[in-house]
């Protein structure tokens, strides 16, 4: 059984480390959260964060690069630090994708 408030202290530790000018997954963070299955649980950490936090939320995205469709103000963020988007609004995973480890970025 997962403890959901210690999942989301993990989530929320995971992306405030996405630096500026880089995405990362929901599916890349449930991998780095040790539970490869709770991409989705992800999303609900994200969606739930307080916002004194001040997290950079709008750095994840889906595995295709696509953007929260309710959230709006996610593409104008992504822009204002430097990030493209390809012809079909999806963010350019290749060139934005986030590494932790400071590797080739790859997308989970």
């Amino acid at each position: 059984m997962v403890d959901a408030s210690l999942f989301y202290q993990d989530v929320y530790g995971i992306v405030k480390e996405i630096p500026v000018g880089r995405v990362a997954t929901y599916k890349q963070i449930a991998v780095l959260v040790g539970f490869p299955q709770h991409a989705r649980w992800v999303g609900r950490a994200l969606r739930n964060v307080p916002d004194a936090l001040g997290l950079p939320c709008h750095r994840v995205v889906n595995g295709c690069g696509r953007l929260v469709p309710s959230w709006p103000e996610q593409k104008a963020l992504l822009e204002a630090e430097g990030v493209a988007f390809r012809r079909n609004g999806n963010v350019d995973m290749r060139r934005y994708a986030w590494s932790p480890d400071g590797a080739a970025s790859v997308t989970f």
